[in-house]
């Protein structure tokens, strides 16, 4: 989750200060944490450490939940710019329960991964950890949905949009409280104090705008595209999302939740929603499957 408040803007604005003319900004996104505070034991849940060597340096650590019962098909989930894993472990371990085999991985830098966060890196590390789903027997032959929230929903919107290889080997992206780009959220964290309001411009100038999400959301098609996001969301406005899903292209959704950011499944009704879709996005290609036989 992006840690956005009043004090976290006023020490990102000073570091701006230093770095602007220097270097791009993007590691400025990345808030890792190295402490893992639970594990899915803490629900019960059976899991697997998973270690995917990338280079001699960057080792990235991830966690396989087995379904709870007979695997419909496999969630990859990638979650926002702070902490670790294990924090955000409860925004997808109930899907386990539903029926839904998960792996969640650290970006280089977070909990057990080694390495340093930056833009474009990054993306190799979504990319690798997406790899490494297909090789694995239990995804083989069922669906497979992309989750990914905040930072982690703007990083892999990108990736899935540009890479065909990944992007046809999934049956929809689900992507939670996104961002348009890097510029557009760095001008709206910039503006929302007197303190750092001068500075808007000049931050939005020094993020990596190239690659940004709404530059290439457009490509995501055909695969299906489903946008959340919260009215009330006091991280990332409301707007983000509404922009990427006018720039999408068809087969799209959108779901408007209330409640804070990335908190869309702290509500029960939202998660049944959810699951209706992945349902219906697994119907649909089964139907395709047999037309085209």
């Amino acid at each position: 989750m992006l840690n956005l408040n009043i004090a976290t803007t006023i020490k990102r604005a000073l570091c701006l200060l230093l770095v602007l003319l220097l270097s791009s900004c993007s590691g400025l996104l990345f808030y890792p944490d190295k402490t893992m505070y639970q594990t899915p034991e803490i629900l019960d849940l059976k899991y697997e450490d998973v270690y995917l060597p990338l280079s001699r340096d960057i080792k990235l650590h991830g966690w396989w939940l087995p379904s709870v019962g007979p695997a419909k098909g496999t969630v990859y989930f990638l979650h926002g710019n702070a902490q670790n894993i294990s924090t955000h472990m409860m925004n997808v371990a109930w899907m386990a329960e539903a029926g839904y085999q998960v792996f969640m991985i650290d970006y280089r830098g977070y909990g057990r991964s080694t390495g340093i966060p930056v833009i474009p890196d990054v993306f190799d590390d979504i990319r690798s950890g997406f790899l490494y789903l297909l090789t694995r027997e239990e995804v083989k032959q069922k669906p497979i949905f992309v989750f990914a929230q905040s930072l982690g929903a703007s990083m892999s919107g990108y990736v899935f949009a540009t890479d065909p290889q990944l992007k046809q080997a999934v049956t929809a992206i689900m992507l939670d409280s996104a961002f348009t780009g890097y510029d557009e959220i760095g001008k709206d964290v910039a503006s929302r104090t007197w303190l750092t309001w001068l500075f808007q411009y000049p931050v939005a100038w020094s993020m990596p705008s190239e690659y940004n999400l709404d530059n290439v959301i457009d490509e995501m098609s055909p695969t299906p595209l489903l946008i959340l996001h919260s009215k009330e969301d006091q991280v990332i406005p409301f707007a983000h999302g509404q922009a990427l899903y006018e720039k999408a292209q068809l087969p799209k959704a959108f779901f408007e939740y209330h409640g804070d950011h990335i908190a869309v499944f702290f509500n029960h009704n939202n998660r049944k929603t959810v699951l209706k879709y992945m349902q219906d996005q697994i119907d649909a290609q089964q139907n395709a499957t047999t037309r085209n036989q």
